[in-house]
């Protein structure tokens, strides 16, 4: 099986790096000069809850060639259109592209290469990017050996080539099979939406949304916003270590304080957590909102479901992007709190 991870960068070195050990044909594909350099020279290097080395082959995209077999897609959605319709001649009719990116992209990905060759992933295991050749693993080693990827079928079927990609990311950590796996992206999206969203357009770690009364009631809102529009599209949602993440839709506003204590509760351990769209705007580059918060405002469309909470994440975020500024955590939740009062 001839396999390339397109986008090798924190994630994708880790996949590499156990995959070419593994004794796999693959070549990690990656914009970035420096680092497919360092990749060739010195091999990929795993640091963090590991120590790990491995000789890897590295290319740019404009030097691949012939056919793969497996694709692991882990580029943002925000080049997807370019760099998946650069990978339609090295794609054959059985060609597998596994989508690992974040938010639910699958749709996206099947319209330019094919329902026929997508499969829906997710990672479970989280890194960083060190230096060119380097990323440091920050998932405990025995989880992620236990638990570091989440696959399945669009249709929910346990297939043949389900099984044989399986078999592949096991050389890298625990591999589970879904037959809900666009119910499981659909979760994380609740929760990078009401979160990591609310993060980008204020400027503030889920602590600070934790402890503001209108930055967690607002976080409430998007959560029930994302369940409403995910029930209207046919989305059953999966639990997420056992907390059954439809249980944040609101039945009335006398939900609301319930709401807030459970949401209190299961993110206290996030609070530390800066949103990665927040770190893109604070490079002055673009984020993928519109992939996340902006699903759900596309997604209510014809469904009769407002999402002004969504809507104004999407808005604030992209204003950012448009000023090359950092939003402004006091000016901002004024906007939200307009919301919050009914004005």
């Amino acid at each position: 099986m001839r396999i390339a991870i397109l986008g090798a960068g924190s994630l994708g070195t880790i996949v590499g790096a156990y995959l070419a050990n593994g004794g796999m044909d693959v070549e990690l594909i990656d914009a970035y000069q420096e680092h497919v350099d360092a990749l060739n020279q010195t091999g990929a290097k795993v640091v963090g809850t590991t120590e790990f080395h491995a000789k890897v082959k590295a290319i740019t995209p404009d030097q691949k060639s012939g056919t793969y077999d497996l694709v692991l897609l882990l580029t943002k959605q925000l080049s997807n259109g370019t760099i998946l319709r650069e990978l339609l001649p090295f794609l054959h009719e059985e060609s597998i592209v596994c989508s690992l990116q974040n938010g639910i992209p699958e749709e996206n990905v099947a319209s330019i290469v094919g329902a026929g060759r997508v499969i829906a992933g997710s990672v479970e295991f989280g890194a960083t990017f060190m230096q060119p050749g380097v990323s440091s693993l920050t998932t405990e080693y025995a989880q992620f050996k236990k638990y570091a990827f989440q696959i399945g079928e669009l249709n929910g079927e346990t297939s043949d080539r389900i099984q044989r990609v399986k078999s592949v990311l096991d050389l890298v950590g625990g591999t589970h099979i879904s037959d809900n796996l666009v119910g499981t992206k659909w979760s994380k999206l609740l929760i990078n939406n009401a979160f990591s969203g609310l993060s980008a357009a204020l400027n503030g770690e889920y602590g600070d949304i934790l402890d503001d009364e209108v930055g967690i009631v607002s976080a409430v809102h998007i959560a029930d916003e994302t369940i409403k529009v995910g029930h209207a599209n046919g989305i059953e949602f999966v639990k997420m270590n056992g907390f059954d993440i439809a249980s944040l839709e609101l039945k009335s506003e006398q939900d609301i304080p319930e709401r807030i204590k459970t949401l209190k509760y299961v993110m206290e351990p996030s609070r530390l957590l800066k949103a990665s769209m927040l770190q893109d705007l604070e490079k002055k580059r673009k984020t993928e909102i519109d992939y996340i918060n902006g699903v759900v405002s596309s997604k209510a469309e014809g469904t009769g479901i407002a999402t002004p909470y969504n809507d104004l994440v999407v808005k604030l975020v992209q204003s950012a992007e448009e000023t090359q500024t950092v939003p402004d955590f006091q000016t901002n939740i004024v906007e939200f709190k307009h919301l919050v009062d009914g004005r």
